[in-house]
């Protein structure tokens, strides 16, 4: 079963990413986890996004394009990017989870994977 793990965090960890005190311990706590769960067998996928304000937002109103700089939502906690994990069932996708290392600081959501026929 698949699942989706994935990473909100608040800004002045995401900010970790491009601090040159920061980034190191930064990347390599993600680099470690996402070796465990290629290690493991689960990875099925998943990618890192750029920070927030790099998002364009897009809605069709009315069949009239709207575009707007930035995110959708405006959150205390900013989407950093997910995990594709391919593990027997949502307890399993849990534990995985609470080793992510946004878990320990901001959120990690997990939601099934809706398959398309």
């Amino acid at each position: 079963m698949k699942f989706a793990v994935i990473v909100y965090e608040k800004p002045s960890e995401m900010s970790a990413r491009s601090d040159p005190q920061r980034q190191q311990a930064y990347w390599g706590s993600y680099g470690a986890y996402n070796q465990a769960l290629k290690d493991s067998g689960v990875a099925a996928g998943g990618t890192a996004l750029q920070p927030p304000d790099t998002a364009t937002t897009i809605r069709l109103q009315a069949g009239k394009l709207h575009v707007q700089d930035g995110p959708y939502a405006d959150t205390k906690e900013q989407l950093g990017g997910m995990f594709l994990i391919d593990v027997k069932n949502l307890d399993e996708a849990i534990a995985w989870a609470q080793r992510c290392p946004a878990a320990a600081h901001s959120a990690v959501e997990v939601r099934p994977v809706l398959e398309m026929a």
